[in-house]
């Protein structure tokens, strides 16, 4: 027996209130969300200067565009004057400058204060103090990524970090050449749980026998119960009859170019911490970024990338597309099974992992050090 008084073979998860507590949520938007690199969109969706998105990232609102100079600026979506939300569309264009329909401040997309109603009587403001807030932003993988902290973490050193410890070094999803694939399909999905639930599902293949019938046809070791990401490094084999990552086994679309023979035939998942899911296969790469945008309530986009050629020639992605999208759906309708049960008295200390899952305890630590939470759980 351990000394928490379970069998060696069992360690205990997080407890049931990590799960439904508002108080632990709001602690994770300030330490995880609004601390650490964020993945917001995909960079195409900023295709040309005055292109924008909006994006929740913890409990702000992010402002993206493209600058004049080809570069991705972030604000925070907050006009400087009163307060109002400056963009509340999703998405758009503009043809210079974002205006505040409250007062009518100008920014360009620069952020720099451009004109206000009387703004030449005003010689004394700073155009540029009083320009919208800049966030950190980044691209990789063909993404914007963003950091709403005053010193945002090393990105090399936390996002990049998190595919080398996966992968075994940065070189093996640089082959994918995932910057310059492009969206076949998008699908997005508003799931009933707890991030952590699906970020748990999504590291272990426990359950993929018992509710993923095509995944395991596809990729039959996972029926043994281990997951890809138990294993540094390892990809896993296609089934001997299988020609593609597709819902029925049948051939897949182009391969990409930079993928290897030993890389070949073999899907990877790779977990970056907060917030991404990242799938390796030959012929494209399924990208999940999760929004949680409350306890119990977490909105997930799937993006399905592929090579420039398939999407543009109109080719039928549905049989990839329809694999993943099932895998998808059996995933979160367990997580929304999960759910209802954080609160219950049975759950308050939690649950166990078996020898398979025992990699999750990791994440659990590593969610407990970002809260400061771990010492408290230790006195329960």
């Amino acid at each position: 027996m351990t000394t928490t008084g379970l069998p060696d073979s069992l360690i205990a998860t997080l407890p049931g209130d990590h799960y439904t507590d508002p108080e632990i949520f709001r602690l994770e938007q300030e330490h995880i969300f609004e601390s650490m690199w964020f993945c917001a969109a995909r960079s195409s969706e900023l295709a040309k200067p005055g292109a924008f998105r909006t994006v929740d990232v913890g409990r702000e609102s992010v402002l993206l565009t493209r600058s004049r100079d080809g570069s991705v600026k972030a604000f925070f979506n907050v006009c400087r004057h009163r307060g109002a939300k400056l963009c509340t569309q999703e998405s758009g264009e503009v043809k210079r400058a974002f205006q505040c329909p409250y007062h009518a401040w100008t920014y360009d997309l620069n952020g720099k204060l451009v004109a206000a109603p009387n703004l030449t009587k005003m010689p004394d403001i700073g155009r540029t103090e009083y320009g919208l807030a800049s966030v950190a932003v980044r691209e990789w993988l063909g993404y914007v990524w963003v950091c709403l902290a005053e010193n945002p973490p090393s990105f090399e050193e936390s996002v990049i970090a998190d595919v080398v410890a996966r992968l075994g070094d940065v070189e093996s999803i640089e082959r994918y050449d995932v910057e310059s694939l492009e969206v076949g399909r998008r699908i997005v999905y508003d799931v009933r749980a707890n991030w952590k639930l699906i970020i748990e599902n999504f590291m272990e293949c426990y359950h993929c026998a018992t509710i993923h019938p095509e995944l395991t046809e596809v990729l039959p070791e996972f029926a043994d119960g281990y997951a890809a990401q138990f294993y540094v490094g390892h990809g896993a084999e296609f089934g001997a009859d299988v020609q593609g990552f597709t819902v029925d086994g049948s051939e897949g679309l182009d391969r990409i170019p930079g993928v290897t023979e030993e890389q070949d035939r073999r899907y990877y998942a790779v977990t970056v911490r907060p917030q991404v899911f990242i799938n390796l296969v030959p012929d494209h790469v399924i990208f999940h970024r999760m929004f949680p945008v409350a306890v119990d309530r977490t909105i997930v986009e799937c993006d399905w990338l592929y090579l420039k050629g398939v999407v543009e020639s109109g080719r039928d992605v549905s049989r990839s597309v329809e694999l993943f999208d099932r895998v998808n759906r059996q995933d979160f309708d367990a997580c929304e099974r999960c759910q209802p049960a954080m609160s219950s008295r049975l759950y308050a200390k939690g649950g166990v992992l078996v020898p398979s899952e025992h990699h999750i305890g990791e994440f659990h630590d590593w969610v407990q050090d970002r809260l400061g939470t771990r010492a408290n759980l230790a006195e329960r």
